[in-house]
């Protein structure tokens, strides 16, 4: 039996804005929400990068680290994950690096190989070349390279950034990624939070292929799990209906603020829908307390993970954290 209690916390914000609500708010959320996760120990609270996205206010990731950082203590902070394709590693080496100068101890780079956004916001960033396969390990390998110690004779040196050694942590949906992390002997997170289907095998590769390195000596996984706890699993239900009309929103090319729960919304939805929503939340753990604890113990049991990275997406803010006392409770 894989224990829960030797089975890290995380969370991972979008940084949702709310019907009717403003950006500032959804800011000023994550702020609340990352300060209450300290308080509960858990161990980082990432900030994903998505451009374009009418519900979405997670595009300046490095800034909203520095934010989230600047208002928190202990608990570590990163990007979950920072898009490569969308920048200059010297950029991304350049901005970590200051967090880490500021935050020594607290920073972490998640790094993801897909752009995280439409074509017409591709070219915006700039990014107007084909991505090539081999792109994505160079990147990762100039980055390591950057935020690593100061070669005699380097002439391309990221100030900060050189040395501070910011732990860079590889993010992937698909196979590609778990190889990579395995072959640098990287610390790999999945993102079955959206992605499910290919979890079990991307990690088993992952482990199968893993190589140690001065940064790891065995593989060390995170896996997303959407979450929604209330007292009680009929509550939670209905709460999660306001990620349930996200998901399909992002299904079907509707993507909006995120919305307030609606009663019985599953069942109003046609079957195809439903089966869609539910393919994407395959692992999501819906429930009251008990089902919240059964649902930890099954993924615990089933992907031996070291971390998960929980996705609360509630549209009353003081309900989602009461969301994660109950998982906190449910580690225990």
């Amino acid at each position: 039996m894989h224990s829960l209690k030797n089975i890290a916390l995380s969370m991972l914000d979008l940084v949702a804005v709310r019907e009717n609500a403003t950006v500032a708010d959804a800011l000023h959320i994550a702020l609340r929400t990352a300060q209450h996760a300290e308080r509960l120990g858990f161990r980082r609270y990432w900030l994903a990068e998505h451009h374009n996205l009418a519900g979405v206010a997670s595009s300046a990731t490095a800034v909203l680290v520095g934010y989230i950082a600047g208002g928190t203590q202990r608990i570590r902070v990163g990007s979950g994950g920072a898009m490569l394709p969308n920048h200059a590693p010297l950029v991304v080496a350049e901005a970590f690096g200051t967090l880490a100068e500021i935050y020594p101890g607290r920073i972490d780079l998640g790094l993801g190989r897909a752009p995280g956004t439409d074509p017409l916001t591709m070219r915006a960033l700039r990014r107007d070349r084909v991505e090539r396969e081999e792109d994505f390990p160079r990147d990762v390998a100039e980055l390591q390279h950057l935020l690593g110690p100061v070669e005699a004779g380097q002439r391309l040196v990221a100030m900060p950034g050189a040395g501070t050694q910011v732990p860079i942590w590889l993010l992937g949906s698909s196979l590609f990624s778990a190889r990579l992390a395995a072959q640098r002997g990287l610390p790999y997170a999945f993102a079955s939070h959206f992605a499910p289907r290919l979890l079990h095998q991307a990690l088993a590769l992952y482990r199968q292929e893993f190589q140690p390195s001065p940064t790891l000596d065995k593989p060390y996984v995170i896996i997303g799990v959407p979450l929604i706890a209330a007292p009680t699993d009929d509550e939670a239900q209905y709460l999660a209906s306001s990620t349930q009309q996200r998901v399909l929103g992002i299904l079907t090319g509707q993507r909006g603020r995120l919305q307030p729960p609606i009663a019985q919304y599953l069942a109003q939805l046609h079957p195809q829908e439903r089966a869609a929503i539910q393919d994407f939340l395959a692992i999501a753990v819906i429930g009251g307390p008990e089902t919240v604890k059964q649902g930890f113990a099954a993924l615990a049991e089933s992907t031996q993970a070291d971390e998960f990275m929980l996705v609360c997406d509630i549209f009353e803010a003081d309900l989602r954290l009461r969301s994660l006392d109950i998982a906190a409770q449910a580690m225990q």
